[in-house]
């Protein structure tokens, strides 16, 4: 499988995963303090042949996104969950833990985040679901952001998600119900 865009990673072994995956060229960020070199560099290959994000699903692979988002209009975004990105002996978690499939997976599920988006679903909305307080919001959050390819989040997170990837009330609503219903069996 051969991804035309540039795959923005972390580090040296996200590297060497997706290369192992898929044929890609990669930018590393080299951590999580992005610096003015590499934002230059990732916006040069957005123009060019685009880009995707792929970051770890932690705060610091978090914080890489939004930096990276701020700085560079309309890259897509790949998303992996924890438990597909720990090692079989559950130390550490990132991309370069992940199987081959799950990387082709998320590449190929890569969407563009939407940063100005029109508010379609409410705070009250996710509170009704079940996603924000109580023992199971943690769980709903991980199963329903995995459902609707927009990885895993908090509470706040998750509503700002939403909105940027403008998810609709429908595939929302639909997504909230797939996951309700796996609960129950």
């Amino acid at each position: 499988m051969k991804i035309k865009e540039i795959v923005v990673v972390e580090g040296k072994d996200d590297t060497i995963a997706i290369q192992r995956a898929v044929n890609a060229d990669t930018i590393e960020t080299n951590g999580s303090a992005v610096n003015r070199e590499t934002i230059e560099k990732i916006k040069l290959a957005q123009k060019i042949r685009g880009v995707i994000v792929f970051t770890d699903p932690d705060m610091p692979g978090e914080r890489i996104r939004k930096i990276i988002a701020q700085h560079v209009q309309n890259c897509k975004h790949a998303f992996i969950t924890k438990n597909k990105a720990r090692p079989k002996n559950g130390k550490g978690i990132g991309v370069e833990h992940a199987s081959d499939t799950d990387i082709r997976e998320a590449l190929k599920d890569a969407q563009i985040m939407e940063v100005e988006a029109e508010e379609q679903i409410t705070k009250e909305d996710l509170m009704n679901a079940g996603l924000i307080g109580g023992d199971r919001a943690k769980p709903r959050r991980e199963k329903l952001g995995e459902k609707l390819k927009i990885g895993y989040t908090n509470g706040k997170q998750l509503y700002k998600r939403l909105l940027m990837f403008q998810i609709t009330k429908e595939q929302f609503y639909h997504a909230l119900e797939e996951v309700l219903q796996e609960e129950m069996e």
